[in-house]
């Protein structure tokens, strides 16, 4: 019942959806979902194996997916006592914006493939709790129905391997009235993703026997998302690759477009900052290096992150180069960090080292395949009770006020 509460009381107070469009009443399934854990088994029942897979994979032998997790007991946390705490807010302030949690929903690809219109559920869950959503650009949906649904939604994307192409994806985002540009740039060449293969996903999506069993044993996803989306919109296609319409998930073109980025260089992201006006964020920063060259080339923010440990199996956890990226580019200047973000006690960590903001995927994605909108929201608002606890029981009023004093480093 008190969850119940908490979740009607979070969503009146976030920022309000238009009015024709009243938030979904929670399904039962909800009341079971008692953290951001919970999410993952239920999805993996309800998703056809290959999805699920995608979804939660990595890269070759998942030492980087484990470590993203296993870091957050590097710190334990030192409270403080006898602080009045009854007047504490989480609101944080980014490029300008407002933002009621100091946690958003970042970019993860084909959401469309795991719950019917996903980057819309996403986006649209997001704003009704007034905290940040980042479309990806692999999604299936065109971007101009994202952005006319959830204005405020932020655009990621992977840069096409022309300078003339780049352009016009970056006019088309701005054209279709997204404010912030999310430039990820940890893929010069695609990861050897075995647990892919493991588990029947490919690109591009190939039918195949075992791909129909797959899916018949999983009616709900077969009649609720895909043939839904079938017969409503078309065979799905990757639409925001470029400044036009992509490849459909079955193509063998696919491959292609999503190749050619090993020559990629500063140069292009030079060339975006003259083009692109709003604020313009890196995503897929670990070195110090890295992220003081992008605050000198005019980048509003970075994104640290190993890319969910699905590019370079090995590569350290974000968490590890937090306190060190944020103490050469100063205080002021936005750092946001994913990877492997479940609690509200992992977010407050992020933010004690400096981070001004954490991203999380694969939970919200998992929240949107068990009960769609109703599910992201429910799942935003546990993470939010979590990060409001956990701020009473640390002595603090609001995010700004944790600092490196609240933790302590485990040995071990």
């Amino acid at each position: 019942m008190a969850t119940t509460t908490a979740f009607s009381r979070a969503a009146a107070a976030a920022t309000p959806a238009p009015a024709q469009d009243a938030a979904p009443r929670p399904p039962a399934v909800l009341r079971r979902m008692l953290s951001l854990h919970d999410f993952e088994e239920a999805a993996r029942q309800r998703l056809p194996r290959p999805i699920y897979g995608y979804i939660a994979g990595a890269a070759e032998d998942n030492a980087s997916l484990r470590d993203n997790r296993s870091v957050f007991d590097h710190h334990g946390f030192v409270t403080r006592v006898l602080r009045d705490v009854s007047r504490r807010s989480q609101a944080v302030e980014l490029f300008g914006e407002q933002y009621a949690s100091p946690f958003g929903i970042a970019p993860m690809g084909i959401n469309a493939l795991s719950t019917y219109r996903g980057d819309i559920v996403l986006a649209r869950a997001a704003r009704r709790m007034g905290i940040v959503s980042v479309m990806s650009g692999t999604s299936l949906i065109p971007m101009e129905d994202v952005a006319r649904d959830s204005p405020g939604t932020w655009f990621q994307a992977y840069l096409p391997g022309d300078q003339a192409r780049i352009d016009a994806l970056v006019d088309r985002v701005e054209r279709a009235g997204f404010r912030t540009l999310v430039v990820t740039v940890d893929i010069p060449i695609s990861a050897n993703r075995e647990n892919n293969i493991r588990t029947g996903f490919s690109t591009p999506l190939r039918p195949s026997l075992r791909l129909a069993w797959d899916g018949m044993v999983r009616p709900r996803w077969v009649a609720g998302t895909f043939l839904r989306t079938l017969l409503r919109h078309g065979m799905p296609h990757f639409e925001n690759s470029f400044a036009t319409r992509g490849a459909p998930i079955v193509s063998s073109s696919v491959l292609r477009d999503f190749s050619a980025r090993d020559h990629l260089n500063w140069t292009h992201i030079e060339a975006i900052r003259r083009r692109w006006k709003g604020p313009l964020v890196i995503k897929g920063i670990l070195s110090v290096e890295d992220a003081l060259r992008a605050q000198r080339l005019g980048a509003d923010g970075v994104v640290l992150s190993n890319h969910g440990g699905r590019q370079l199996d090995g590569a350290a956890s974000p968490m590890h180069v937090l306190e060190a990226v944020v103490a050469a580019v100063g205080p002021a200047y936005p750092v946001l960090i994913d990877g492997g973000f479940r609690r509200g006690s992992d977010v407050l960590k992020a933010i004690a080292l400096g981070a001004r903001m954490v991203l999380l995927g694969r939970p919200f994605n998992y929240a949107a395949a068990v009960a769609g909108e109703a599910g992201v929201l429910h799942a935003i608002t546990l993470l939010r009770d979590e990060v409001d606890r956990n701020l009473a029981m640390l002595g603090a009023t609001g995010c700004g006020e944790l600092g490196p004093q609240h933790l302590v480093r485990r040995h071990g």
